[in-house]
């Protein structure tokens, strides 16, 4: 079994607008110095605070021989500015060691060797890139409010084509219309959908909630789908061919997302619609998944 492992920016983890602005605005001394003078403040959690935190207590329940949960920092800082950042890490007591600093060049590749099923970064660019590489990422966009822990669980919620599926149904959607699209998925329902950027950080978070308790189950994975009959025996069957089993389902038929995933209590949601990652953010974490026909 391998681990799971995420990687993940610290201006996806930590609220660093200020300094970013800063940045933006005076350059890069001015940046080093902001972080220099308030290296002892700890950061302000980020969006995907509430995330991490979840995912690195996982590891207090894994039974022995399962290997742990990890997350990598990769930042764009240099080692000097970022001694604030790790500074924050030891605050808050996330299990978070190992990192990369890399003075403004890109992060991501460095991905592939820590073996990351999933990179999140607050730079589309990055996430882009990812991508083209074939890691699962997102665009983690801050909100400009606190992060909220809604519940207990960790729940993570995915869009269906283009983030666990391909885009080829989406396609047909975008370029026949919603009665060809009906058509399209009804003629070859029996046939399993091809997997999207995320089919393998689902499949092994599937996996490590199967190695979990299942009496008090830590971790609850959705879809949330715009889907709808006849659509829907698809996305089952193809499910059940590749063996993952989702918590809830939630074929919504067009109608906006944010609400559904509210009550969800999602930690996170992944989407490749940026109108649907609007609607998301209206109400909890959400991650912009550059992939697809709707992103061409």
């Amino acid at each position: 079994m391998q681990p799971l492992t995420v990687a993940i920016t610290a201006r996806a983890l930590f609220d660093l607008e200020d300094g970013h602005a800063l940045f933006e605005r005076e350059g890069l001394q001015a940046y080093a110095d902001f972080q220099r003078e308030r290296e002892d403040q700890p950061l302000a959690p980020g969006i995907a605070f509430p995330l991490v935190r979840k995912l690195l207590a996982l590891n207090a329940l894994l039974p022995d021989g399962v290997p742990p949960v990890e997350v990598i920092l990769l930042s764009r800082n240099s080692a000097d500015t970022g001694l604030r950042i790790f500074n924050a890490i030891e605050h808050y007591g996330l299990g978070i060691v190992r990192a990369v600093f890399t003075s403004g060049a890109d992060t991501h590749p460095y991905i592939k060797p820590f073996g990351a099923q999933l990179f999140l970064s607050a730079n589309p660019a990055s996430v882009r890139s990812a991508l083209e590489h074939g890691v699962a990422a997102a665009t983690i966009l801050p909100t400009g409010r606190p992060p909220v822990d809604r519940h207990p669980q960790l729940r993570i919620a995915f869009d269906g084509d283009a983030v666990i599926f391909g885009d080829e149904s989406e396609r047909v959607s975008q370029e026949e219309g919603l009665q060809a699209f009906h058509d399209h998925e009804t003629e070859r329902a029996e046939e399993p959908l091809s997997g999207g950027p995320f089919r393998g950080f689902l499949s092994a978070l599937h996996t490590l909630q199967k190695a979990l308790p299942a009496d008090d189950p830590p971790v609850r994975i959705a879809l949330v789908t715009a889907r709808s009959a006849p659509a829907h025996k698809r996305v089952i069957l193809t499910l059940r061919e590749w063996g993952i089993r989702l918590d809830e389902a939630l074929f919504l038929g067009g109608r906006p997302k944010g609400p559904f995933l509210d009550a969800f209590g999602a930690d996170i949601f992944f989407d490749d619609s940026m109108h649907n990652i609007e609607s998301a953010m209206q109400h909890v974490a959400a991650g912009h998944v550059p992939h697809g026909v709707s992103n061409e």
